[in-house]
C-alpha cells in the first residue's frame, strides 16, 4: 500500500528536524561570534546587490570579511583566524604572501604602470607558457578565466565559420558562461547540453550538430560542478569526434592547468585545438590567456591581412606578466608542480579513507590538489543540483568547520595550496571527521529521505 501524501510530509518532517534545529544553532553560533562580519555585510548592502560584487563569495547567513592573510593562514575583521583550505577556489596556488612573487611585483611597482606599448614581460611569459603547455604553440593574454573562454569560443566560430557550440550540462565557464541551469545574462552562442562522461551520446550529438558546430568546450576535470574527472574514453570520444566533425576542441584549463608540470592535458596526452588558462598563472593578480594551434591564434596577428582585432587595455599589465613569470618560472616549476599533484592525491585518498570509515554517505571527488565532498549514496559522476535538504547539509558542516577555524567553500570545494603543511592538513581532516562524526545522526536520518 502506497503512503499518503499526510505521512510522507510526516516522515519528512521526522526526518529533518534534528537536522533543521542544528542548522539554526549553527547559525545563532556564527552570527554571536562574528559581529563586526555582520555589521560590515548590512552597510555593503547600501552600496553593493546583497553586499556582494562576486556571487560565489557569498553564503549565507552572510560571510565573513576578510582583513589580512600571509601563507596559507587569513584572519577575518573578528579576529578569528582560518586555516585556507579554499585557495582562492584554485587562484591561490602559491599562498597568500609567497616572498618571490612579491619581491617581484615590488621591483615591478618601481618601473612604473599602465606603460601603453610593449613590455619585454608578456613575451618571457608567453614563451614560458608555450614551452610549458603541449597543446599551446602561440598565445593570447587577457584578464580572466571569463574572457579567455569568451574569446576562445568566437575564436573558434570565427574560423570554422559556424555558429553552435556544444557545452557539459552544468558546466561552469565564466559568469557569462554558466551552463547549471538556465543563466539569462549567458551570452546567446546557439547552445547544445551533454551530460558529462557520456561518452556514447557526445558521440551522437557532436555527429548529429554537424556543420553548424563550431566548438566543444569542457573541463577535462569539472571543477565547480564538483571536481569530478573526466573519463579516458569520454575526452578521446570528443577529440576524435571532433576531429571527424571540423569542430574545435576546447580544454578549459583555468583551474586543471594546476595539474602537473603540462596541465590536464598534457598528463592525459589529449591534444585539444584551444586552451583556456587563468586564475593562479597570475601569480595573485588578475590573469586570462587562450592559446593552441598556431594557425588559429596566428589569425590575431595584426601584421597579417584580414587579422582579427583583439584589444585589452590590461591584456599585458606589468604587475599581472611579472607576478605570473615569476610564480611559473621559480616557484612552481615542473619538478614543483609533479610533486605536488602527488602529494594532493595522497592527501586526497588519505582523507577518502577516514570518511570511508564513518559509514556515511559522503563521497570524496577530486584530482590532485582540487577536490570536493558530495553528501549522497552513489559516487558521482556528472555534475548535478543538490537538494534542499543536502544544502541544508553543507551549511551546517561548513559553517562548524570554520568554528573550528578551517575556511572552504560552502560547495564542498576543497583546494591545497602550495604552503599548506602535512600538519595543517592533519588538523583539516581531524576537525572534519570530528563534525561529521558529531552530526552523524542528522545526516544519515535526513539523506534517508
Amino acid at each position: 500500500m502506497s503512503k499518503t501524501a499526510t505521512s510522507v510530509d510526516s516522515e519528512t518532517n521526522n526526518s529533518t528536524y534534528r537536522l533543521n534545529h542544528a542548522l539554526e544553532a549553527a547559525q545563532k553560533q556564527y552570527t554571536s561570534k562574528n559581529p563586526n562580519s555582520r555589521n560590515a555585510f548590512e552597510t555593503a548592502k547600501n552600496s553593493l546587490p546583497g553586499a556582494n560584487t562576486r556571487s560565489v563569495l557569498f553564503y549565507s547567513p552572510f560571510p565573513v570579511t576578510l582583513k589580512r592573510a600571509r601563507g596559507a593562514l587569513i584572519e577575518d575583521i573578528d579576529g578569528h583566524a582560518y586555516q585556507d583550505f579554499l585557495g582562492e577556489y584554485t587562484a591561490g596556488l602559491y599562498g597568500h604572501s609567497h616572498p618571490k612573487i612579491m619581491a617581484a611585483i615590488s621591483d615591478a611597482l618601481k618601473k612604473g604602470l599602465t606603460l601603453g606599448g610593449p613590455t619585454s614581460s608578456e613575451a618571457q611569459y608567453a614563451s614560458l607558457l608555450c614551452k610549458r603547455f603541449p597543446a599551446i604553440e602561440r598565445m593570447r593574454f587577457c584578464n580572466s578565466g571569463t574572457e579567455a573562454n569568451i574569446l576562445a569560443l568566437s575564436s573558434a566560430r570565427a574560423f570554422t565559420n559556424r555558429t553552435d557550440i556544444l557545452v557539459i550540462d552544468g558546466s561552469y565557464h565564466g559568469g557569462v558562461l554558466s551552463f547549471a541551469g538556465e543563466s539569462p545574462l549567458n551570452i546567446p552562442y546557439p547552445t547544445h547540453r551533454i551530460q558529462f562522461n557520456d561518452s556514447e551520446q557526445a558521440a551522437k550529438r557532436i555527429r548529429a550538430i554537424g556543420s553548424k558546430l563550431a566548438a566543444v568546450i569542457i573541463e577535462p576535470m569539472i571543477g565547480a560542478g564538483g571536481c569530478i574527472p573526466g573519463e579516458s574514453e569520454f575526452l578521446m570520444t570528443i577529440r576524435e569526434e571532433t576531429s571527424k566533425t571540423g569542430a574545435l576542441l576546447i580544454f578549459d584549463e583555468v583551474m586543471t592547468s594546476r595539474h602537473g608540470a603540462t596541465g590536464l592535458h598534457g598528463m592525459l596526452d589529449i591534444r585539444p585545438d584551444i586552451v583556456t588558462l587563468g586564475k593562479y598563472l597570475g601569480g595573485g593578480l588578475s590573469f586570462g590567456a587562450f592559446g593552441g594551434r598556431a594557425d588559429i591564434i596566428d589569425r590575431f596577428d595584426p601584421t597579417k591581412t584580414n587579422a582579427w582585432s583583439h584589444a585589452g587595455t590590461f591584456n599585458n599589465n606589468i604587475l599581472s606578466m611579472t607576478a605570473g613569470f615569476t610564480g611559473l618560472n621559480e616557484v612552481f616549476t615542473t619538478k614543483i608542480a609533479d610533486s605536488f599533484f602527488i602529494q594532493g592525491e595522497q592527501f586526497r585518498e588519505r582523507l577518502k579513507s577516514r570518511l570511508n570509515r564513518l559509514g556515511l554517505p559522503i563521497h570524496l571527488t577530486g584530482m590532485g590538489s582540487m577536490m570536493a565532498l558530495h553528501f549522497s549514496s552513489t559516487v558521482p559522476t556528472f555534475p548535478y543540483a543538490p537538494t534542499p535538504i543536502q544544502h541544508k547539509i553543507y551549511e551546517l558542516i561548513h559553517l562548524e568547520m570554520m568554528h573550528l577555524g578551517q575556511f572552504y567553500a560552502r560547495r564542498g570545494m576543497i583546494n591545497l595550496s602550495l604552503p599548506v603543511t602535512v600538519d595543517m592538513c592533519e588538523e583539516f581532516c581531524t576537525a572534519l571527521i570530528k563534525t561529521l562524526e558529531r552530526f552523524r545522526s542528522e545526516i544519515t536520518e535526513a539523506l534517508k529521505i
